[in-house]
């Protein structure tokens, strides 16, 4: 049996990891940490949880508690992992982290937009990007993951193979993004409001969003070279999912969608997490709702030079958590869907 730790465990990425786990016949929550919350029973606090977890409790982070486990998952805000994560690596606990601290590989970048130093420069050079569809191979001898963002997984999933293949414009590519306002985090704050964000809808960080930096480091892997990416956030008036349509432009290309279809199909034959739907589908952001899923399809309005290409991801889950129980499942040579493997929930 695998022990693990969650370091933050009240907000909906940790609940989620709670909710995920306590279906996994291979790994146990030995501990969760929450300051604000020590003793509190985590069943008083979700109780959707009873029955799962009877006795467990939150307590406040303490190094040589976390040590004891085998893997232990950061669903905190920024910075938090930057103190514990050298620590619990140098004892042999290895980290997954859900927050940004890990993801960029320049702590000077990172630095400008998340305002604040980097607390931990040294690990970013051993720390893997955990998008098991690219680094599948690197998680699975990992010590430090950097769980990917949950608009990076969509925008990147969707464009990877168009950039591997050479066969678009790189130099201005178009991501619209819509995200659930879960997205926004379990603490209180007037534009997460049902009266706020009801009946509403907004782009917000269309100068730049701290998401940006993470997705073009990304595809200009995946491409050899940088990539321009207009990328644009939206909040949308429901719970869970991400949208995203992306507008990129053919070039060196004089094949079919049908050729093009093939290519995504191909790509992600091995590949569990992600569905390459048939030619002519429109997913929807309620077919991954809890799931582990990115579910993708491709059209090309009027067989023009821009393709369409439609993301969809619960960003909760393959988003967030589930990615991280996904990594995690690689680093200890499990199934990799063990977990999370269970059908959207509908309706």
């Amino acid at each position: 049996m695998i022990k693990v730790g969650i370091v933050g465990g009240t907000g909906y990425t940790g609940v989620e990891l709670l909710r995920l786990l306590a279906n996994h016949s291979q790994v146990e929550v030995t501990v969760i940490t929450s300051r604000s919350e020590k003793g509190m029973r985590v069943d008083e606090m979700y109780p959707n949880l009873r029955g799962h977890y009877d006795t467990l409790a939150f307590s406040e982070p303490d190094p040589d508690t976390l040590a004891a486990c085998d893997a232990v998952f950061f669903a905190t805000p920024h910075g938090v992992a930057h103190a514990l994560a050298g620590d619990l690596l140098a004892r042999g606990t290895r980290v997954i982290d859900l927050s940004a601290d890990f993801r960029i590989k320049d702590a000077d970048v990172w630095a400008e937009w998340y305002g604040q130093p980097h607390g931990a420069p040294e690990l970013l050079g051993e720390a893997v990007y955990g998008l098991p569809e690219v680094n599948r191979e690197a998680i699975r001898e990992a010590r430090l993951i950097a769980v990917p963002g949950c608009y990076p997984t969509s925008v990147q999933l969707g464009l990877i193979p168009l950039l591997e293949a050479g066969l678009i414009d790189t130099s201005n590519i178009i991501a619209d993004c819509k995200s659930a306002v879960s997205g926004a985090g379990r603490g209180a704050k007037v534009g997460s409001l049902l009266c706020e964000a009801g009946e509403s809808m907004k782009a917000y960080g269309a100068s730049g969003h701290r998401h940006l930096p993470e997705i073009t480091q990304g595809l200009d892997l995946a491409a050899g070279s940088a990539v321009g990416l207009t990328f644009v956030p939206h909040l949308t008036p429901m719970i869970r999912g991400i949208h995203s349509t992306l507008y990129p432009r053919l070039m060196n290309f004089s094949g079919s969608l049908e050729d093009l279809q093939t290519l995504f199909e191909q790509r992600y034959a091995d590949h569990p997490a992600v569905d390459v739907m048939p030619l002519g589908s429109h997913p929807e952001t309620r077919s991954v709702r809890g799931t582990n899923m990115c579910r993708l399809a491709l059209h090309r309005p009027g067989n023009g030079d821009t393709l369409v290409v439609l993301s969809v991801i619960d960003n909760l889950v393959k988003g967030a958590s589930g990615q991280a129980i996904q990594n995690l499942n690689l680093m200890f040579g499990l199934d990799e869907v063990a977990g999370i493997n269970a059908p959207a929930m509908m309706p």
